[in-house]
């Protein structure tokens, strides 16, 4: 079978034998790769530290039948994020990004947009001028958006209807805002202000409105509408949420 080659962020890797792996990637070619690196546990493996978590590498892969794992030839690294092992609420968010690739895409399913706000995500976090919450904000809004879950913000979730001026109810269930009347049936109602849904949206818009200054409570709405949406849409609460910040 003829190789592959692909630019990866290596997002897990798991034991296989005394002497092999194997490695989960977020590749911008192809989309999400387990791959098997044979002689990956090697301290002086082809490989090298090239599998490390949160590792930007180029690779070269050999695609196998359905069900059967590809094969990792070749791995050399091309960038590390150094910022994230002297930031722990960084390195978290970093940890998060990677868990919500691994566990919430399809395997060659690619998302060229998708991984370049992941790697870009990265290379932020951890820097004086970056805020850490809207960051990891920021990758769930692009996230949302290329796997088709884009929050309903500008008219009712529900029934298409009008959203008033004031604050509103957001409903992970029905997907975005609820004007009023939608609202007063929803059970899983979060309420936010003007000012939240407004940030809000700027998170998901491109360029670097996510940038703005937010205030705490803000922050702090934003995140839990995002921790409950996100939630809701995987089935379970992802791992390292409880660790992430506003």
């Amino acid at each position: 079978m003829p190789s592959e080659k692909a630019l990866a962020l290596v997002l897990r890797t798991t034991d296989w034998s005394e002497t092999s792996r194997i490695a989960t990637l977020w590749t911008r070619e192809f989309g999400k790769v387990r791959a098997l690196a044979k002689g990956g546990r090697r301290l002086k493996s082809a490989f090298e530290s090239a599998l490390d978590l949160l590792t930007l590498c180029r690779i070269v892969f050999v695609r196998k039948s359905s069900g059967s794992l590809d094969l990792l030839t070749e791995a050399q690294v091309t960038e590390r994020f150094p910022r994230l092992r002297q930031d722990l609420p960084a390195l978290y968010a970093a940890y998060y990004v990677a868990e919500l690739l691994s566990d919430w895409t399809q395997e060659y399913d690619p998302h060229p947009t998708l991984f370049d706000e992941a790697v870009g995500t990265l290379r932020e976090l951890g820097s004086p001028e970056v805020a850490t919450g809207p960051r990891a904000a920021r990758f769930e809004m692009v996230l949302l958006r290329e796997l088709g879950y884009s929050p309903a913000l500008d008219e009712c979730a529900s029934c298409g209807g009008q959203l008033a001026d004031a604050e509103a109810v957001f409903s992970p269930a029905a997907g975005g805002l609820l004007c009023s009347a939608c609202a007063a049936k929803a059970r899983d109602g979060i309420t936010m202000s003007a000012a939240a849904r407004a940030a809000l949206g700027a998170l998901g818009e491109p360029g670097e409105g996510w940038q703005q200054a937010l205030t705490e409570s803000v922050r702090g709405e934003i995140r839990k509408v995002l921790s409950r949406y996100v939630t809701y849409l995987l089935g379970h609460r992802p791992r390292l949420l409880p660790y992430l910040g506003s």
